[in-house]
């Protein structure tokens, strides 16, 4: 089983869907099921309706869930589990103030050595933590022996007992930390396999061990994505535009694209374009590098390209919202506009009233003649004909008639363009 795990706390980053897509096609492979995990507990940063934009994205993207779960609604399930930890002894009540605690790190640090808690309130007699009025925090006591586990990008890992510590499961609130509940929710949720970014490799040993002292025994496999780097090689900041996922799509990247290219980064594949689908046949999550990837957003606009020409026509039609059959048009403006929201403008240039500037007599002349011609099939012929019709040539024909065709004197080669553009000539020849 596998899962994916965002928080409703602000604009989905290209970083968490790349584990969604990657945790997606693991458990089409093996068949496993696949969950969705809303986790919630930060109530203080939760934004309102961010969960079902994460929904409405993994749709849009082709993700789909066996099993929906909201992490809040199993806050009965991680309270009993650490009231269980206490009773065996394995956790224990800590009434430490953040000020003691603050002085002690600052003392830590002060001597170069790391902070690790000293074990004051685990010295305690026992204390019934269901009937004390004072603040307190549980702690899970620190591990006797390392704590290693599987991991199919980076080998085997292994932690020492003072890596991981007496960390905190159960805040003064009565509410789990990130750790705790997360762990908890993978062991009641039968999670198999758990593939996300390396920046939870210090979470994870933390929870094996909570879930090693509640006695869970089901090994769960890991894989840690190294982290994406922007173009200038530093890890790329969620406050870069184009590290938010609602952002590529509204320039005009299509999901396709972008899976694509999520998957094709630091990754070994068998083919450069591809859809989700075509990847379930050969993805390995066991290819991917061990080294940061570069997000490169040239590269990805050229996957989108390729995309743009491989769409149903009718499908792009409809997208480009013009009631007019243009995929054809617009597939051949590729070569020069790499998204939707560039096509959608050059095809309303297209199609809209032209200013003709300083070739207003020569478009009109040029219209005229268009509006009953009787189109030749070549590109040859037409432009012969047309300049024995209008007198006209050289630059006096040439950029008119650009302007006239495509409401720009800068373009692609007119020989080439006319196929494509020939449908609607004497349309445009009446705006």
């Amino acid at each position: 089983m596998y899962r994916f795990a965002p928080s409703p706390t602000g604009d989905m980053h290209i970083g968490n869907l790349r584990a969604a897509i990657f945790n997606y096609i693991c458990s089409k492979q093996d068949k496993s099921g696949f969950v969705l995990r809303i986790e919630d507990t930060d109530k203080i940063r939760n934004i309102e309706g961010k969960d079902e934009e994460i929904k409405e994205l993994l749709k849009l993207f082709g993700i789909s869930w066996q099993y929906l779960y909201i992490q809040s609604e199993n806050l009965n399930f991680h309270q009993k589990m650490a009231l269980k930890l206490v009773s065996e002894k394995k956790a224990f009540a800590c009434f430490c103030t953040e000020e003691e605690l603050n002085q002690k790190k600052e003392l830590a640090k002060k001597n170069n050595q790391p902070y690790r808690y000293d074990g004051t309130c685990e010295k305690l007699k026992d204390i019934d933590v269901l009937n004390c009025n004072k603040p307190f925090v549980i702690r899970l006591k620190k591990p006797q022996n390392n704590i290693g586990f599987k991991d199919l990008i980076k080998g085997n890992l292994d932690f020492k007992p003072d890596d991981i510590d007496s960390f905190v499961i159960l805040r003064t609130d009565k509410t789990p930390t990130y750790n705790f509940a997360c762990a908890v929710d993978d062991m009641l949720e039968n999670i198999t396999c758990i593939i996300r970014g390396e920046d939870h490799v210090s979470n994870t040993p933390k929870q094996e061990h909570i879930r090693k002292s509640l006695n869970y025994e089901k090994e769960i496999i890991y894989a840690h994505l190294p982290i994406i780097l922007n173009e200038n090689g530093v890890k790329m900041s969620k406050r870069e535009a184009h590290s938010s996922v609602k952002w590529l799509l509204e320039y005009g990247i299509l999901p396709d694209a972008i899976i694509n290219y999520l998957i094709l980064l630091g990754n070994k594949t068998p083919c450069e374009i591809f859809t989700l689908e075509e990847a379930f046949t050969w993805f390995d999550i066991k290819k991917i590098s061990k080294s940061p990837a570069r997000f490169d957003l040239k590269k990805l606009l050229q996957i989108n390209r390729e995309h743009i020409k491989r769409m149903p026509n009718a499908k792009l039609n409809e997208i480009l919202d013009l009631n007019k059959d243009i995929a054809e048009l617009a597939k051949f403006y590729t070569q020069e506009s790499s998204t939707l929201v560039e096509l959608k403008d050059k095809m309303k240039a297209i199609f809209s009233t032209k200013d003709y500037k300083d070739f207003k007599e020569e478009c009109l002349i040029l219209k005229e003649n268009l509006k009953n011609f009787n189109l030749p099939q070549n590109y040859e012929d037409f432009k012969e004909e047309l300049m024995k019709r209008t007198n006209l040539k050289g630059k006096k024909f040439f950029m008119p008639l650009r302007i006239v065709l495509t409401g720009n004197v800068h373009g692609p080669e007119l020989s080439d363009l006319y196929i494509y553009i020939r449908p609607f000539i004497n349309d445009l020849a009446r705006i």
